[in-house]
């Protein structure tokens, strides 16, 4: 196993132990359409339905959380070449989210190719708007950029030939 694994388990034990959440905690290097990142999942078969419901959070915001903390702390004082992504899992919260962002992209992509218009993506974490630019790099002829602030910052879609914001 790396060490970027090793670490990233360690870490996240410790967060959980401060929690007073004792979880088996697992890790996998993986790569997909929307880039590689090192998976740290979170076993739930000894998890009472309160801590599933406080670890994930209304509509998995404390996951993401959880998943922003170990990407800052893990990749702290590491140049941008040594820097690796993670991403947390719980009881299949993140696959489930990977197929709705894949539905979310393919329609804005459509969309996008079919009207020659802008589309903007809404409601997406730092996260998933840096998975969303990685799957368009491979996609010909469309281009994304993000556009406004935190916490309304949004992803765009549009075809690659129109002028720059």
């Amino acid at each position: 196993m790396e060490n970027a694994e090793n670490v990233g388990i360690e870490w996240l034990k410790t967060l959980l132990n401060y929690q007073g959440i004792a979880a088996g905690i697992s890790a996998s290097r993986v790569e997909d359409e929307f880039g590689a990142s090192y998976w740290l999942t979170i076993d739930s078969a000894d998890l009472l339905p309160e801590q599933l419901v406080q670890l994930v959070g209304e509509q998995g915001h404390s996951l993401d959380a959880i998943q922003y903390l170990a990407n800052t702390i893990l990749n702290l004082g590491r140049s941008p070449d040594e820097q690796q992504p993670y991403t947390i899992e719980l009881a299949g919260h993140r696959a489930k989210r990977k197929a709705e962002l894949m539905t979310i992209v393919t329609e804005a992509a459509d969309k996008a190719q079919a009207t020659g218009e802008e589309c903007e993506l809404a409601a997406l974490s730092s996260a998933e708007r840096r998975q969303v630019h990685h799957f368009f790099t491979a996609v010909d002829g469309l281009e994304t950029f993000s556009r406004g602030r935190e916490p309304d910052r949004r992803l765009v879609v549009r075809q690659s030939s129109q002028p720059a914001p």
